[in-house]
């Protein structure tokens, strides 16, 4: 018969570890902690796992108790401040990578696009810039054969972005710097350059992702991505003549002449003002849909960043400021004034007016709760977010460190509520199977497989972070269908021999493999039909395992059955 006590040990020391367990990261970051634990009412390994299973891409085999209770306040610590984490193994790998040693400047030059290749060919004969060429034999094979190979160091990039998910032990970095990629989304196929997304992901989101909004935004704005994606490049003042009259300042008038006498044939071609960039800006980076902005403060914040342009975009060129296409008259932008007769200092302006505005405030904490506890989101919590967003001056770390020290993150309503989108998914069983590096572009290809390219949405909301977006008939099955495919090696660098537990487990009882495989991957906790399901070995969507492994309960191919179809199952689905 059990030891009663030990259950009550057990419950005891469950709610010690679940009242102070996120008592040191509160201090450091001078939180207090609501009075009440009663939300906070997942046990203490629960507690560890919601964690590892929202701040990273997934557990690795032996993560959870490795961490424990006792260290989780430890680790939260650790990724909050990764410069003081040890990335060598990541890194190293990383240092392979071409592409993650240079400009994106320094990768056009040696890859030229074929408008590129032909301009300088041009330029070297001494060719006027429209004047007929004649390519030789050899200038097409030579042209060929740099796009071809760019092309090739072009995918570095995302295998790149999917390499560090994987491996990095800056798990909540890479987290939030796909979230920021998502929030400030840009598309593939419409950038300056193909090398254009190294920039991006490697030097303007990665490094400011836990730091402080203003600063972030900044540097999205000034990025030739996003001014080339959302036509801002382009975007000058709707009338040039009347633009220069309010330069009143001499030395930027000349600056502007110059700038029209070198650029006329450009400016030609960039006729009035764009839109785009300043309604997303309003709409999807900072203060929302429903922020109070009217369709005159969307043209304000247009006209104020005309001038914010791309030198050379198709060469890897960077950000310029071009006085010559600035509307330089006076504006009105969400009730502040911004006088004429200035620059760059109006776009700088706009980016401090909506940085710092209560509704960009709420509607960051909404989204970082949505995406980081649950969809269903608590509103107690994003008002304390947003609190913290405001009294920190946007700073990152410090609105996270609210949001994985509250109880609304550790309740029960939180716990596995959220469903893995497929770039989740697909590292997520990387790192579950502790898979081998592999450097070619074949792993950063998989989420396309499942509907999510890197990069690759078309609109600039962003993937949605919504399970019913990723959930239906179609996707379960495909999902089902890439657990089967990972537990069988058809996943670059995923064996089952390279998996810790399978080969104790090669030889245990049917049952006892299940029991084994749900710890292992499921954390021990599955619903009794999932369990049902894996005990019958019958796929509900696709059918029973093949007669075979059926037939052979000691046979490695039903291990690998069963493997593929607890990938599949719905408590792998989820995070």
């Amino acid at each position: 018969m059990s030891n009663p006590n030990r259950f009550l040990h057990v419950g005891l020391g469950a709610l010690l570890v679940t009242g102070c367990a996120q008592q040191t990261v509160a201090a450091k970051y001078g939180i207090t902690l609501p009075q009440s634990n009663a939300a906070r009412d997942l046990t203490a390994d629960q507690q560890v796992k919601q964690a590892l299973a929202r701040l990273t891409f997934g557990a690795r085999p032996d993560e959870i108790s490795r961490i424990g209770p006792d260290g989780l306040d430890r680790w939260l610590l650790g990724q909050l401040e990764p410069e003081k984490t040890n990335d060598f193994f990541c890194d190293s790998l990383l240092s392979t990578f071409s592409t993650q040693h240079m400009t994106v400047r320094e990768l056009a030059d040696s890859f030229p696009s074929q408008g590129i290749f032909i301009r300088e060919l041009r330029r070297q004969r001494g060719l006027a810039p429209n004047a007929p060429l004649i390519l030789s034999p050899e200038d097409s094979a030579r042209m060929k054969s740099l796009s071809d190979r760019g092309n090739r160091v072009a995918q570095q990039i995302i295998t790149a972005k999917i390499t560090r998910a994987i491996f990095s032990e800056r798990q909540l970095l890479e987290i939030m710097t796909d979230f920021w990629e998502n929030h400030f989304s840009v598309f593939y196929g419409k950038m300056p350059t193909r090398f254009s997304l190294l920039e991006y992901d490697r030097d303007i989101i990665r490094p400011r992702a836990l730091g402080k909004f203003r600063d972030l935004l900044g540097a999205v704005a000034r990025s030739p991505e996003m001014l080339y994606y959302l036509d801002n490049w382009q975007s000058q003042a709707d009338s040039v003549h009347d633009n220069l009259g309010e330069l009143t300042n001499l030395t930027k008038a000349k600056t502007a002449l110059d700038s029209m006498r070198i650029r006329a044939g450009v400016l030609k071609r960039r006729q009035g003002l764009n839109e785009n960039y300043g309604r997303e800006l309003l709409e999807l980076h900072t203060l929302g849909v429903d922020g109070g902005y009217t369709q005159q403060d969307v043209i304000n914040v247009a006209r104020a960043l005309t001038g914010w342009t791309v030198d050379d975009p198709g060469a890897g060129g960077g950000f310029v400021f071009r006085p010559a296409m600035h509307d330089a008259s006076p504006k009105l932008v969400l009730g502040h004034e911004l006088p004429g007769g200035r620059g760059i200092e109006d776009g700088e302006e706009v980016l401090d007016i909506v940085a710092r505005h209560p509704a960009t405030a709420r509607f960051i904490a909404r989204k970082l709760v949505r995406y980081l506890v649950s969809d269903s989101v608590p509103t107690s919590l994003v008002d304390r977010v947003a609190a913290s967003f405001t009294r920190t001056d946007g700073d990152i770390r410090q609105v996270l460190a609210t949001i994985v020290t509250s109880p609304e993150f550790y309740s029960r309503a939180a716990y596995r509520a959220k469903v893995k989108t497929p770039f989740e998914l697909v590292v997520s069983t990387m790192r579950a199977m502790d898979q081998l590096p592999d450097t070619t572009p074949r792993t950063a290809q998989l989420p396309s497989r499942l509907g999510q390219p890197v990069f690759g949405r078309l609109t600039p909301d962003g993937w949605p972070d919504d399970a019913q977006e990723w959930i239906n008939s179609g996707a379960i099955l495909n999902r089902i269908n890439f657990g089967t495919i990972a537990a069988n090696g058809g996943l670059p660098g995923v064996t089952i021999d390279r998996w810790p537990p399978a080969a104790l487990l090669r030889t245990a009882p049917f049952p006892e493999q299940v029991d084994g495989v749900i710890g292992e991957l499921l954390g021990g906790e599955v619903s009794p039909e999932t369990r049902s399901i894996l005990l019958s070995g019958v796929n509900p969507l696709a059918g029973a395992m093949p007669a075979s492994s059926a037939a052979d309960t000691n046979a490695p191919r039903r291990l690998k059955d069963l493997i593929g179809l607890t990938l599949g199952a719905p408590e792998f689905q989820r995070r």
